[in-house]
């Protein structure tokens, strides 16, 4: 077996079962280089996502659902569908391969001790969240993820990032890119919970099921099912910039970053 899949394997396993301006206080609070303490959110709970790459077309409705529910600003996304063009390793066929990407929700996540005021933390059910009343925008925390997950909000100058839609499961909702799915590709759930859904795929899918970037040794909390083995470490790729126009004609500057 090979070390990627020995670590994600022991990993499914645990789960069945402005910084000048910072105060010094605040640095030393925040114990850099260690985990603090998690708070918030249900402790017998642990949220995780579950992408099935069959399913994805590639149709950006989650990246326009996730946008508008969030409120991001122009030209900045919390997840987006990477697109790609694929050779097939033996008979060169090329074919489009769809990757979603967004914040990993990691078991060990690197932008939380990298954060100077604890602004960044993880709350008890998994979940990695800002505290935009304390951010400073260092934009440590941006530097520290792997997965480009993290940007600088333009018009708070706070970091941002997925939630998972935080403020929508406390509701009793969906995330609002799970619910514009058309492929039903996103699965979001509890692990914790034998019979939610996102375990019954777990179990059932255990030997498919892949991370980004497993050697960093984070512990991604999304899954994927399906992906090609050769994106599980960062792939080579151009940027694309997609052309969006305003209702004046005008170039409005999205785009997406592989």
């Amino acid at each position: 077996m090979d070390p990627i899949r020995r670590t994600l394997l022991g990993q499914l396993a645990r789960l069945s079962a402005g910084a000048a301006m910072v105060p010094l206080s605040s640095v030393a609070s925040a114990r850099i280089n260690q985990q603090p303490p998690r708070r918030e959110g249900d402790p017998g709970k642990r949220y995780g996502m579950l992408i099935d790459l069959r399913q994805c077309i590639g149709c950006q409705a989650c990246t326009v659902s996730c946008h508008i529910e969030n409120a991001a600003p122009l030209g900045s996304f919390r997840t987006t569908v990477s697109q790609y063009e694929v050779a097939h390793q033996e008979t060169g066929e090329v074919a489009t391969f769809m990757l979603p990407r967004l914040c990993n929700h990691c078991e060990n996540p690197p932008c939380v001790p990298v954060c100077p005021v604890e602004a960044t933390f993880q709350r008890q059910d998994g979940i990695v969240v800002v505290d935009s009343d304390r951010c400073v925008g260092c934009a440590y925390c941006v530097n520290a993820c792997p997965y480009d997950a993290r940007f600088i909000n333009e018009r708070t100058q706070t970091a941002d990032k997925c939630t998972f839609c935080a403020h929508r499961l406390e509701a009793g909702l969906l995330p609002a890119c799970v619910e514009s799915c058309v492929g039903g590709a996103r699965i979001i759930g509890d692990m914790r919970d034998p019979e939610s859904q996102i375990s019954r795929m777990i179990a059932e899918h255990r030997e498919e099921l892949m991370v980004l970037q497993p050697e960093k040794n984070t512990l991604p909390q999304v899954f994927y099912l399906g992906m090609d083995e050769r994106f599980v470490t960062r792939p080579d790729a151009e940027p694309v910039a997609l052309d969006v126009l305003d209702p004046h004609g005008q170039e409005m500057g999205y785009e997406f970053r592989h």
